[in-house]
């Protein structure tokens, strides 16, 4: 019997080095830029909603009292890799913290103050957070879960000049223990694929995961967005940042102006539309992101406002809106009225915000720019987007094949952080599953039509509960609409909307306005009128309490 032989292989040739400095993609390099070439930028804080008074500190005063939190930590016995909490809302302080922590070595856990109790102490806990910074007017919420926290060594309270924390009494004063310090940190160096951040989801099903940002995903993340073409910041700019810095590191702004070097004027905790409506006007803030909650309750404010006293809104250019679906009426208001261009982006906690991003082409025909605003945005630089269908083949790009949205790049999750099992159902085969559905055409812009468990399956045809949304939300009666599923003995599901009313309207009406828009059959038989409609912490319509109200009734 012959014996089968086999050639060792040719060893491939060992490819040819590039002669590229190897630089560190690492927060550093946005706290030396913060420093030097834009040292005179500044960060302006709101204090007081009624006044209008800011505190102002330029970068290079930020950078200098991150280097006084950076000898404070480490005196605390904070060490590389150590996780440091804050709980705190936007301010210069909670800047200087992500500064701190992060160029030290050590890793930031953002706590989302939103999050009930139970689960904050979860996240804390499982976070391993041995020093938790916390803002004076957050001290109670703190206090009511320490008990609860064993981990926690110390706690540092970030408190104005003569503001006390009476619920934290042996609490570490924040400015206290900067003024016993150095400005001059002796920054390490720091391998770019060690962690930087740790944000957790908003937990609405299950336990909150734990998403580990690396330096390198944070600082590739700011260059994308800092294109013309995605979020289009310039040194130029003042921009508000409404999103919480711990709501998915704050979308990336604190490290996109850092890097170009523009304005970030800070709201502190007064969200409120009358104290944001003046604090536009005051700074003059071009740039802007929020949900589209926030600017909808600030075009209602205004509304509200005798004729004549109307704050100008005119310096607004720029409003990046994301976090649920925007409504077309909305994008077109602030056009018209302010001429702001709003900007769609579509993104969660595990893939930063930004993945896809939408802005006007003027060349486009009006046709084509109505399509692109019903879009979630154009794929940015850095991410890869695909479809696929439930059997797992992979879908066409063509506009019009609906399926699962995955993706993968260098700043997009490869896991949760200590959750093997959240891990295993959603990464697979290199990709993320995102959990929405959608479409993708031939030049890359992806259109949600919904989370993949609020997707309304009637008589085997689906009916896509965010555009039932969109379309109500046009109504002129409508100030906000949410739509979920129910069971049906005949059709399987139907839509049912629930309906928070800007002015008197009938069911009636609103089937009718709606039959104009919409297959008769996407048509929900019912509506309920509520004065407000559940969230999430991060501004979503959070279905599940909304299915657990219809679910209280049928039983």
């Amino acid at each position: 019997m012959a014996v089968e032989t086999f050639e060792p292989a040719q060893a491939r040739p060992v490819p040819q080095a590039g002669l590229m400095m190897d630089f560190p993609l690492t927060v550093h390099h946005v706290l030396r830029r913060m420093q030097t070439i834009h040292g005179a930028s500044k960060v302006v804080t709101l204090v007081d909603p009624e006044t209008g008074a800011v505190t102002e500190r330029e970068f290079r005063d930020v950078v200098a009292r991150a280097g006084r939190l950076a000898h404070a930590l480490e005196r605390l016995g904070v060490r590389p890799g150590d996780r440091v909490a804050s709980l705190a809302w936007n301010n210069a302080q909670h800047l200087e913290v992500y500064l701190a922590v992060m160029c030290m070595g050590a890793v930031l856990h953002t706590m989302n103050l939103r999050l009930h109790g139970d689960q904050l102490a979860y996240t804390v806990e499982h976070a391993g957070d041995g020093v938790v910074i916390v803002e004076s007017s957050l001290g109670g919420q703190l206090a009511e879960v320490l008990p609860q926290l064993p981990g926690v060594r110390h706690v540092v309270v970030i408190a104005e000049p003569g503001e006390e924390c009476p619920e934290l009494p042996d609490a570490l004063d924040l400015e206290a223990l900067l003024a016993q310090e150095s400005s001059h940190f002796p920054w390490p160096e720091i391998d770019e694929r060690s962690a930087a951040a740790l944000c957790y989801t908003s937990g609405t099903t299950g336990d909150p995961k734990g998403v580990m940002y690396s330096h390198r995903s944070i600082v590739l993340h700011a260059l994308a967005m800092a294109g013309a073409d995605v979020y289009g910041i310039t040194s130029r700019d003042r921009v508000l940042a409404l999103v919480p810095l711990f709501h998915a590191m704050g979308w990336g702004l604190p490290f996109v102006c850092g890097l170009v070097g523009s304005d970030i004027v800070m709201p502190g905790r007064h969200l409120k539309p009358a104290p944001l409506a003046r604090l536009i006007e005051a700074q003059r803030t071009t740039w802007s992101a929020g949900v589209p909650t926030l600017w909808l309750d600030l075009l209602h404010h205004l509304d509200s406002l005798p004729q004549g006293e109307t704050p100008d809104l005119s310096s607004l250019q720029t409003i990046l809106c994301g976090g649920t679906a925007v409504p077309e009426t909305l994008v077109r208001e602030y056009d018209s009225r302010f001429g702001a261009e709003m900007i769609e982006g579509w993104g969660m906690t595990e893939i930063f915000p930004g993945a896809t991003v939408e802005r006007a082409d003027p060349d486009d025909s009006a046709v084509e720019t109505g399509a692109r605003r019903r879009s979630a945005g154009r794929i940015s630089p850095l991410y890869e987007l695909r479809l696929v269908g439930d059997e797992g083949t992979v879908l066409p790009h063509d506009g019009v094949a609906v399926g699962n949205v995955e993706v993968r790049g260098p700043s997009v999750a490869s896991g949760y952080y200590r959750a093997p099992a959240a891990t295993a159902a959603a990464v697979h085969d290199g990709w993320l599953r995102t959990g929405d559905v959608g479409t993708i055409d031939g030049s890359g812009h992806l259109r949600i039509t919904d989370r993949a468990k609020d997707v309304i399956k009637s008589g085997g045809e689906w009916i896509s509960s965010q555009d039932l949304e969109g379309e109500l939300i046009a109504h002129p009666a409508v100030r906000e609409a949410a739509v979920i599923g129910v069971a049906d003995p005949r059709w399987g599901e139907r839509p049912l909307a629930f309906v928070v009313l800007a002015a008197p309207v009938t069911e009636t009406e609103l089937k009718e306005f709606l039959s104009s828009r919409v297959a008769r059959w996407w048509v929900p038989e019912h509506f309920r009128i509520v004065e407000q409609i559940a969230r999430t912490t991060t501004g979503k319509y959070d279905k599940k309490i909304l299915r657990s109200l219809v679910d209280d009734d049928q039983g």
